[in-house]
């Protein structure tokens, strides 16, 4: 059996005495990639959080890579874990390379004073290289697409040799063919990262990449429906998520929702 590396039980999440999240349970193991879906508000960033050791439960136990929330130094924990969020708040010119180096040093910006070692840039050049970007290194922040910025907050985030990869929403705001290059990104990382873990949280079906094995469907802080992708992302499952009836298809690894089609009116 694989090593576990996330591990969720019971837990609950109250903000302001509101219920946010309502006792759910979850185990990530090495090797395997969620999804985390649900409608707007149904909790998913929340359970990130949790994922990501940045958030403690209001009740429950969060264990991440065998450590458990609330009795583990919290810093160390985070750098055994690959966090990417496409509304990075950089600001400045940095080189895609010197973005990549940021990941070693867990900052927005560059340290001052901070030199990376010999070591330290042949990380980030191979993180670049396993995302398609090393030809771009050079490259500065202001003049990527937003396509490529999302493939160098994944090199950010694997520069350290995380165990947990956490992706929310990644290809938000991307157009059609950004989306798709970043999701072969994603998934090519089954193959040259085999015993890396992933969480991925969005809403939309069609930014799930190929590899996602595992899903989990929330609704209104609870759990809908949890276990292996094919058995979970179904019609019936996502209709009940979504409190809306949806049709969903899956073909060539991917998977596809709407509407069902109606007869017109005669």
């Amino acid at each position: 059996m694989n090593t576990t590396v996330v591990e969720l039980t019971d837990v609950t999440f109250r903000r302001d005495g509101n219920p946010i999240i309502d006792g759910i349970s979850l185990t990530v193991r090495a090797g395997e990639h969620w999804a985390l879906l649900g409608p707007n508000g149904a909790g998913k960033s929340t359970l990130l959080g949790f994922c990501g050791a940045l958030t403690h439960p209001t009740s429950g136990t969060v264990r991440i890579l065998g450590e458990q929330l609330g009795r583990v130094e919290l810093q160390k924990l985070r750098r055994s874990i690959g966090h990417v969020n496409p509304r990075h708040p950089l600001r400045s010119p940095l080189t895609v390379r010197e973005v990549a180096l940021t990941g070693l040093t867990g900052t927005v910006d560059f340290p001052m004073r901070w030199t990376p070692r010999p070591a330290d840039i042949d990380a980030a050049n191979d993180a670049l290289e396993a995302v398609g970007m090393a030809a771009k290194a050079g490259r500065t922040w202001p003049t990527l697409s937003q396509g490529e910025r999302g493939r160098t907050l994944i090199a950010r985030a694997l520069i350290t040799a995380p165990r947990l990869l956490l992706l929310d929403e990644p290809t938000t705001g991307l157009d059609v063919a950004a989306r798709e290059q970043l999701l072969h990104t994603i998934a090519t990382l089954d193959r040259t990262l085999p015993d890396l873990a992933s969480v991925l949280v969005t809403h939309h079906l069609e930014e799930l990449p190929t590899s996602t094995s595992h899903a989990l469907l929330i609704a209104g802080g609870r759990p809908v429906a949890t276990g292996a992708a094919d058995e979970t992302i179904t019609t019936a499952n996502i209709s009940e998520a979504f409190d809306h009836p949806v049709r969903v298809d899956r073909r060539g690894g991917r998977w596809s929702a709407r509407s069902p089609v109606t007869q017109p009116v005669a």
